[in-house]
């Protein structure tokens, strides 16, 4: 009997797919509409996510525009974006928004690291966590009978290389990460 790899594959993708997010809505020097992900907006009673309310576009390294598709909700996108705490300033027209990123201090740059690394250690406990299930599955096979002690040890072997695989992605994510934040 062969064991199914797909299901931890799949986790594996889905854990790197998630830490790109997660990444993602971590600040770097540069400004950049992903970091507005996160943002909801009260919108006609409703809580909707800041890129369904408007456009979003880029004016220059530090700066985001936001041209909501209703101006009635400048004072609403506004209250969103002050609540989120993002440290950054908001100023507003009767065309829209515009965000302005201060420039980051070392100080903070050491921070967004920080929190960056944090995530990618969620990411690889997640990823221990996939392992420790998929051993459980093999060594139930193993005890119905259906697997022979050789068999049962490549495949351990095989769940710990997709594993490593896994860890070795998420590391790379979080240097690239890095890499943006110090520039």
């Amino acid at each position: 009997m062969a064991y199914d790899f797909s299901k931890l594959k799949k986790q594996i993708k889905e854990t790197e797919e998630w830490l790109a997010r997660e990444l993602s809505g971590v600040r770097t020097g540069r400004a950049t509409p992903t970091l507005l992900d996160g943002i909801k907006v009260d919108m006609y009673g409703a809580r909707t996510p800041l890129n369904q309310a408007g456009s979003i576009s880029m004016e220059d390294a530090r700066t985001l525009r936001i041209t909501p598709w209703d101006v009635t909700l400048i004072k609403e996108i506004e209250k969103g974006i002050t609540d989120a705490n993002l440290g950054v300033g908001v100023g507003s027209d009767d065309q829209g928004l515009r965000i302005t990123f201060p420039e980051l201090t070392s100080e903070r740059r050491v921070q967004l690291i920080k929190v960056a690394g944090d995530k990618t250690e969620q990411a690889k406990v997640t990823l221990r966590s996939y392992r420790t299930d998929a051993l459980k599955e093999i060594d139930a096979t193993e005890d119905e009978g259906g697997v022979g002690k050789d068999e049962v040890k490549r495949l351990k072997e095989e769940v710990q290389k997709f594993i490593d695989e896994g860890n070795n992605s998420l590391v790379a994510f979080l240097k690239k990460k890095e890499t943006e934040i110090s520039q």
